[in-house]
């Protein structure tokens, strides 16, 4: 397992640039990887590139389809602010979550979007059990809940996030966003060739130069507006490219556990994924998040609550189940 050694407080900062402006990347390729062989790190579920730079803001008030509301690029590189593209798509926000508390507690709604959304940077929050929302937040704190692979600036935020916040602006957190409905907002393809991407520091973007390749072992997750996800639009769409035959693979491993391989997802999340009581709903989430996670279960990184119960399943799990699961529980309605 790869660790990064730029624990320096500059990462923390370094995530406001990525989130506006036109997708400057790294060159063509950067992000994706040769297939992984079982047991090795899966650089491809963890992009970082670090040293991203994205535009400066230039002035010019931005807009969304459908919206109304209009934002400059310096509003929404603020962490401290979270741009409300469609306020009557959603309850009246807790301050927690439209403008958090400076100088530690960044606006909920700005990373994770005033609707719960997310991105395949961090999590979909939206429909989430509030009790478990508050379960993460003190395993964050505590340090239970860390993660493999590089320190990408989005953990590294999070965690100082959890260290700082109340109780009270917690809850308040948790009882908003659990009080919404997750979108279907995912659409999952097979294929063996994907669109070229490149890395805009914490994302993948498609490669203007239109060239492809081999999709290898992996999955390749990207938004299909670039700049409306860039913009934090909470209606932003995504396209996950999969490998061919993954999406049946991963129903019977879900359904089945593959002879001993894993449980059956529907032991605990429910019989249509959309979780039970406080245990989460999965169907419909970013594939990449949850691959991720499943990693870092199978890792030891993520404990917490949720590391005891997870582990046992995760264990024998291969490069390419993971990739087959997630490809699976993610073209599922949420």
């Amino acid at each position: 397992m790869r660790r990064s050694t730029r624990l320096v407080v500059g990462a923390l900062a370094a995530f406001v640039l990525f989130a506006a402006g036109a997708a400057v990347a790294q060159a063509p390729g950067a992000g994706s990887s040769s297939p992984a062989p079982p047991g090795s790190f899966p650089a491809w579920a963890y992009p970082w590139a670090p040293d991203f730079k994205a535009p400066p803001d230039d002035g010019v008030p931005r807009h969304v389809p459908d919206s109304a509301a209009v934002f400059t690029i310096a509003q929404e590189r603020d962490l401290f602010f979270a741009p409300d593209w469609h306020p009557d798509d959603h309850p009246a926000m807790p301050d927690v979550v439209a403008r958090g508390r400076p100088p530690d507690v960044r606006a909920c709604g700005s990373c994770h979007r005033t609707e719960g959304t997310g991105g395949p940077e961090n999590a979909s929050l939206a429909g989430l059990p509030a009790s478990y929302i508050v379960q993460q937040m003190a395993d964050y704190k505590s340090g239970a809940r860390k993660f493999s692979g590089p320190q990408r600036s989005p953990v590294l935020l999070m965690t100082a996030i959890a260290k700082a916040a109340t109780d009270a602006e917690v809850q308040a957190a948790a009882a908003y966003f659990s009080s919404l409905k997750p979108k279907a907002n995912i659409k999952v393809v097979e294929t063996d060739t994907v669109p070229a991407i490149q890395i805009a520091r914490v994302f993948y973007t498609i490669a203007k130069n239109g060239s492809t390749e081999p999709i290898g072992e992996r999955i390749v997750e990207v938004p299909v507006d670039v700049e409306q996800f860039e913009h934090r639009d909470p209606r932003s769409q995504f396209v996950a490219y999969v490998p061919k035959g993954s999406i049946a693979k991963g129903e019977a491993l879900a359904k089945t556990g593959g002879s001993g391989t894993t449980t059956s997802c529907e032991t605990c999340h429910g019989p249509d994924l959309k979780g039970v009581d406080a245990v989460p709903g999965i169907a419909g989430r970013s594939p990449s998040y949850l691959v991720r996670q499943i990693y870092d279960f199978q890792q030891h990184t993520r404990q917490g609550s949720a590391g005891a119960p997870m582990a046992p399943v995760v264990e024998k799990l291969s490069h390419d189940d993971m990739i087959s699961l997630a490809a699976y529980v993610s073209s599922l309605k949420p």
